[in-house]
């Protein structure tokens, strides 16, 4: 029996693990704002949230005109690329940013709105995606699938808004639907409370704490061992 919920178990895991998105959006934050980004998703779903190229327009035009939107948004591309999945083409951008505020309403983001606001000793995100009211009809096989916004933040997070899977792995939290739901321009919500301290330099000071209190120890204890040699001497 225990055999058997273990493989349940395993199962399940693996089968989470294995889902794919049509069109998802994939960030890497950090605490003062900056950070990357990485989009993908099949070229006629770019055209329907990004108004990016015609779904036709060949390999090359595509990846062209996508580093050209990206550029024109102020942000660093560092990769474009196409691969096939299931006979059809994913086009990838994966491109840098310096402030996620002011990514809203740029060319690569007529669908994206996100926040990052301090509230006290805490950072909150929020934010939204739906599909830009002036984007072109796109075929029916586009429907299919899901879609998804992830984002990798940098420090503990104390809440999240619905996200999809909780928490995942410390600090990942991700959002989901339907792309034929966002094809009917339904928003997509989403939204955390995080600490304001990346978990980086959180982690940097409790070494630093430690190592500091070992060698105060040591210390403490060689001048101990120093001072009871002295006095054995003396006497």
């Amino acid at each position: 029996m225990l055999l058997r919920i273990a493989a349940l178990t395993l199962l399940l895991s693996g089968a989470r693990g294995c889902v794919t998105y049509e069109f998802e959006h994939e960030f890497w934050l950090r605490v003062d704002g900056s950070g990357s980004v990485s989009l993908t998703g099949r070229p006629g779903l770019w055209a329907a949230f990004k108004n990016v190229a015609p779904i036709e327009a060949d390999d090359t035009a595509l990846r062209s005109a996508a580093r050209l939107l990206f550029e024109a948004s102020g942000l660093e591309v560092r990769r474009v690329t196409l691969t096939r999945r299931g006979g059809q083409r994913y086009l990838s951008v994966s491109a840098d940013f310096e402030d996620v505020n002011r990514l809203w309403g740029t060319p690569a983001f007529p669908d994206l709105r996100i926040f990052l606001n301090q509230e006290g000793e805490r950072l909150r995100l929020a934010g939204s995606w739906a599909r830009p009211i002036d984007s072109p009809d796109i075929g029916a096989r586009d429907h299919e699938g899901l879609a998804a916004v992830r984002f990798h933040l940098p420090s503990k997070v104390y809440e999240h808004k619905t996200a999809f899977e909780g928490v995942e792995r410390g600090n990942i939290v991700s959002w989901r639907q339907d792309t034929a739901l966002a094809l009917d321009r339904r928003p997509l919500e989403f939204g955390a409370l995080m600490d304001s301290r990346s978990i980086l330099w959180s982690t940097l000071g409790l070494f630093a704490t430690a190592i500091g209190l070992a060698l105060a120890i040591l210390a403490a204890t060689l001048y101990l061992v120093i001072r009871k040699g002295r006095r054995a001497g003396a006497s």
